[in-house]
């Protein structure tokens, strides 16, 4: 993914920093993660949605949490030509809540599925697998308020991996309980005790945390600060009985499924419209989080919705990319299956109606648009991989009949120039 292999002087610009030129090899790895995605997403009974790529920034004040890095610090936000606050979407989970409320989506049975495939655009520091526009695979299910449901998801996402060939060994799946609101209000003043001990060594950020989002403090990145962490209490020691009990029956749905998890306390995730279950997927190799999620049975009822229960995850795309580029790989990237080569302006003429034809029955096939030679032709048909080729010139025209070659086995047979016959050839 990315750059150019050599400087064009006449170049005005190159990309912004922190975004992507997926070229074609790149981009089709993208496709087909996002393909089986929403192909399992639909065996689970999840209907695609689709978003605008910028929202009225109230939505993601009120919905991601004002105290988050990402409104605080991420956001790709402007004013449009009357004056009204907007910004690019960083996160696909409240754009989601809004068009299913605002779209009457809770009168239909529920509970309700949905998933999509976004891009997101946040203004991070770039580096190794996070970048400032980047896409996402999301699924959201509402109005269901059981373990078995977040369970039933962290599946989804466990059979996509699968699908993708990537094994169980190469990642984990870590999961925790942040509790309901009550939960936390006595989590937070505890964690406000301990961190006041430390509160002239903590960086800013933390500084500002420690008064107004206590949680946000396990989620520091800061080296300065993660000595502090280690210590620090622990928010599964102040779920409440019926939190208790939530997160049992989550764990216990996963040992049904046959679903590897570690339970890891840290966990908190950074976005304040979570509840009770929160989990990540992390890469052995490198710590790398290419997909997490969680439970926000409050994000509903924060939005103008009437309340209801909701969970969901992320999964980001160009992460996967490099995650499947550790393990099995992609499939082989699919080549023409017959290329035709013309010799004359007549035989270029039916050589490109019966390309169309060809392509109109779902085979691959290409032909002469350059006006190359006959020579030169065959050779692209071998640089490009074709599995079969044929030439047609003024006999062929004349005879009906053209020579179909295997090009890797040499081996060829003569057929009419006639789609039937062709496609017998080819499926031979």
């Amino acid at each position: 993914m990315g750059r150019h292999g050599h400087e064009n002087m006449g170049l005005i610009t190159k990309a912004p920093r922190g975004t992507l030129d997926k070229l074609p090899g790149e981009a089709s790895k993208c496709r087909a993660i996002e393909n089986n995605a929403l192909e399992i997403a639909a065996v689970y009974g999840y209907k695609e949605i689709r978003t605008p790529v910028f929202e009225h920034t109230a939505l993601f004040k009120r919905g991601v949490g004002d105290t988050t890095d990402i409104v605080q610090k991420e956001m790709y936000t402007f004013d449009d030509k009357k004056g009204r606050s907007l910004t690019l979407k960083p996160e696909g989970t409240a754009s989601t809540a809004r068009a299913a409320i605002e779209n009457g989506l809770f009168n239909e049975a529920l509970p309700l599925k949905l998933c999509y495939v976004t891009n997101c655009y946040r203004y991070e520091a770039p580096q190794s697998g996070r970048y400032r526009e980047f896409s996402q695979f999301g699924a959201e299910v509402y109005g269901a308020d059981t373990p078995l449901c977040d369970a039933e998801l962290i599946a989804l996402a466990y059979d996509l991996f699968t699908e993708l060939g990537i094994p169980d060994n190469a990642y984990t799946i870590e999961i925790n309980s942040i509790g309901c609101p009550e939960c936390r209000v006595k989590y937070q003043d505890s964690l406000r005790r301990y961190y006041s001990e430390f509160e002239d060594k903590l960086c800013r950020d933390c500084m500002e945390r420690l008064e107004r989002n206590p949680m946000r403090l396990i989620d520091c990145k800061n080296p300065s600060c993660g000595e502090f962490k280690e210590n620090a209490p622990l928010i599964l020691d102040y779920n409440c009985d019926k939190c208790a009990e939530f997160f049992n029956g989550f764990k216990s749905g996963l040992d049904l499924l046959s679903i590897p998890y570690t339970v890891n306390s840290k966990i908190v995730r950074g976005l304040d419209y979570y509840t009770n279950t929160v989990f990540e997927f992390v890469l052995k190799s490198n710590g790398l989080v290419f997909g997490a999620g969680g439970r926000y049975n409050g994000l509903i009822e924060e939005l103008g919705g009437n309340a209801a229960p909701a969970s969901g995850f992320a999964l980001g795309i160009e992460r996967l990319v490099a995650v499947i580029g550790e393990g099995a790989g992609f499939p082989l990237p699919k080549k023409p299956d017959i290329y035709i080569a013309a010799l004359g302006e007549k035989a270029a003429a039916f050589a490109l109606k019966l390309t169309r034809d060809l392509r109109c029955a779902c085979i691959w096939a290409e032909c002469d648009i350059v006006g190359r030679s006959v020579k030169a032709q065959m050779r692209f048909a071998d640089k490009i991989g074709a599995r079969f080729s044929m030439v047609i010139g003024e006999n062929e025209l004349e005879t009906g009949k053209a020579v179909l070659k295997d090009m890797a086995t040499k081996d060829s047979r003569e057929v009419g120039l006639v789609l039937e016959q062709i496609l017998g050839g080819i499926y031979q």
